[in-house]
């Protein structure tokens, strides 16, 4: 996401750290190139005008030249500005008073609309709410069935109707999710191959029908500068309240998403970040500048991690690390927790500076189940207590996970190394192999101040003449 972007940024910002004090054309040049950039996201020339025009203003202003480090202070005002045209603050989804809340969906054929309702769904019941889905794009081939598969994958009921107009089936979800006490509709509409008035005659028959709290136009984050003109389209014929950025993991290169929040003056409410049910989340503006400029997202990485990890769990393994009695069993546990959180490029990606360490490296998600099959192949036993595999049970274990004893011995050894790695860490005496000026682990062979002092080897007497000293 924005790969390209943050890379030609990256770039613009190093150089500007260079110098101790900048002057007008060094600011002026960087914002050459950061519109260059910029434009070759594909962001409306609009945008760009305006985002430039502000950042420099403030750039070569009097807050800049008293600043102690310039360079930084113009990234920083980089950042607010990217803050600024992504929407400012995030807005969180409205809810009716009296339920239900319906929420509408509407965008083009292809933007994502069903898959963003089921994903909506998940999310809904994850807050603690109960979503009901309706169909009401009776015209592409195969929706309706869609959508009932995705009901099913995510346990929500679905409405749809044989021989009702899509405005009739959409009041008649609203009636049932009174009947069964559903608290949110999410009623997906038909869309087309581009704007036109049956669209937007059929899509503003069904807002008007059923009146939803929330009308979220579902918008293809791939699609450039011309899903500000299917915006622009939909507000002047249908209007909505808010946005989802669909597709936002493929290769976005982010002109979407930073052009239509401000050209539409409507907020981005939620995007959908990869293939699984469960990777849609609320839209962050400042949280995303921060991904832009390789800053990381933490808040987002630890909003997955309490969402995934109970808070009992992380007590109980955190008193197991301190104690060095870590098992097979709890990191089987612990990789399974991990895979939950999403792709693990993705949860790196949200660490500060890890975005540039993770150029030209290729994560294979497919290590983790080879890694999960070698494990589930031993025994209970074996996984508690790894020291008991001998060379036998190494070849079953590998016999049962279609696996070679090298890769069997190699998960062994590195598990080993990750349990010293702990026991050192667990008595304060820093990592293992350490370099010089930190602390070694403590212990017999230890030459830290924890542990035994070294001794000196002993060397036998020589004997014989002496040499004389020089004098």
């Amino acid at each position: 996401m924005f790969e390209t972007l943050s890379d030609r940024l990256e770039s613009v910002f190093r150089r500007l750290r260079g110098h101790g004090r900048l002057t007008e054309e060094q600011v002026d040049e960087a914002l050459r190139e950061v519109r260059v950039a910029l434009l070759e996201a594909d962001v409306h020339l609009e945008v760009v005008r305006d985002f430039i025009a502000r950042v420099r203003e403030r750039a070569v202003g009097e807050e800049v030249r008293k600043a102690l480090t310039p360079a930084q202070h113009v990234i920083k005002i980089v950042n607010e500005e990217l803050v600024a045209i992504l929407g400012g603050s995030s807005k969180p989804l409205r809810y009716a008073s009296k339920p239900p809340t319906v929420v509408m969906l509407a965008g083009l054929q292809g933007s994502g609309k069903t898959t963003a309702a089921g994903k909506l769904a998940t999310w809904m019941k994850a807050k603690g709410k109960q979503p009901l889905l309706v169909a009401c794009d009776l015209r592409r081939p195969a929706a309706v069935q869609q959508l009932i598969l995705l009901g099913e994958q995510t346990g929500v009921p679905v409405v749809s109707r044989e021989g009702m107009t899509p405005v009739e089936v959409a009041a008649e979800g609203v009636r049932e999710a009174e009947r069964l006490g559903r608290d949110v509709v999410i009623v997906d509409t038909a869309g087309r191959l581009h704007v036109d008035q049956e669209l937007m005659a059929e899509a503003a028959a069904i807002r008007d029908r059923v009146q939803p709290t929330e009308t979220l136009l579902v918008v293809d984050a791939m699609t450039g500068q011309d899903a500000v003109n299917v915006a622009t389209s939909f507000l002047e014929h249908v209007d909505f309240s808010g946005i989802v950025l669909s597709k936002l993991d493929g290769d976005a290169r982010g002109g979407a998403a930073l052009s239509i929040a401000h050209v539409s003056g409507r907020p981005v409410k939620f995007a959908s970040t990869g293939e699984r049910l469960d990777a849609f989340e609320p839209f962050h503006p400042d949280r995303i500048a921060g991904r832009i400029l390789g800053m990381g997202d933490v808040m987002t990485l630890i909003e997955k991690a309490e969402e995934v990890f109970e808070e009992d769990q992380t007590r109980e393994m955190e008193e197991k690390l301190l104690k060095a009695s870590f098992t097979l069993e709890d990191f089987l546990e612990q990789m399974r927790q991990l895979r939950k959180m999403g792709p693990i490029t993705n949860l790196l990606g949200m660490i500060p500076g890890m975005g540039s360490q993770l150029k030209g490296l290729e994560l294979d998600e497919r290590d983790m189940a080879r890694t999960e099959a070698i494990i589930c192949s031993m025994t209970p036993g074996e996984r508690r207590d790894p020291a008991v595999i001998d060379g036998s049970r190494r070849a079953r274990i590998a016999r049962g996970c279609g696996m070679t004893t090298g890769d069997v011995n190699a998960l062994l050894r590195q598990f080993d190394q990750a349990k010293k790695m702990m026991k050192a860490m667990a008595g304060g005496g820093g990592l293992p192999q350490m370099p010089k000026g930190m602390v070694p682990p403590r212990g017999p062979g230890g030459s830290g101040a924890r542990g035994k002092p070294k001794q000196r080897p002993h060397r036998p007497k020589q004997h014989g003449k002496k040499k004389k000293k020089r004098r």
